[in-house]
């Protein structure tokens, strides 16, 4: 048995140690928000955060997070208490098809997280490993910059899932 904290909950699971993270959090806890896209860690569509780090999770063995904070996109925000950065996706309309972008927020959380006030070249650099294939890559960067820039009260620090609580 495998355990570890998804979205801020102590879960476990039977499957194989070496089933990628992406498939349990999809198949076993059913988040399906997370997406898969190459199957080897080159696209970004199935990024989450592992330890607070932006985490290609379609190629990391849930073996490998026992003991340690998942966090997907379904935790990074709520309804009610939407994350700053997916208030900046809606307020900007970032997606066209969507099928990249909770793999985007969780790669741009991260990087606010450890550097809250970006320039634009940091956002590229961090941006890098996530495949948008509409293309929205300017819409993206506004949104992460607006959101580093702005009055949106991103808290560097929440790397928590957001709770009801909180709104």
């Amino acid at each position: 048995m495998i355990e570890f904290t998804l979205n801020g909950k102590t879960v476990s699971t039977n499957d194989s140690p070496d089933t990628p993270l992406l498939w349990v959090v999809r198949d076993t806890f059913k988040l399906k928000g997370s997406k898969f896209g190459c199957g080897a860690g080159l696209c970004g569509a199935c990024t989450m955060h592992v330890d607070g780090a932006a985490t290609k999770t379609c190629v990391l063995p849930v073996g490998a997070v026992a003991g340690k904070a998942v966090l997907t996109i379904e935790g990074l925000g709520t309804p009610d208490n939407l994350h700053p950065l997916q208030a900046a996706w809606h307020e900007l309309s970032v997606p066209q098809c969507g099928y990249c972008q909770s793999g985007q927020i969780m790669a741009a959380a991260a990087l606010l997280a450890t550097n809250p006030h970006p320039d634009a070249q940091a956002v590229e650099a961090a941006m890098a490993g996530n495949i948008c294939r509409c293309g929205c890559y300017t819409r993206i960067k506004r949104a992460i910059l607006e959101v580093a820039g702005s009055n949106l009260a991103y808290d560097a620090t929440r790397t928590q899932p957001a709770t009801e609580a909180s709104a």
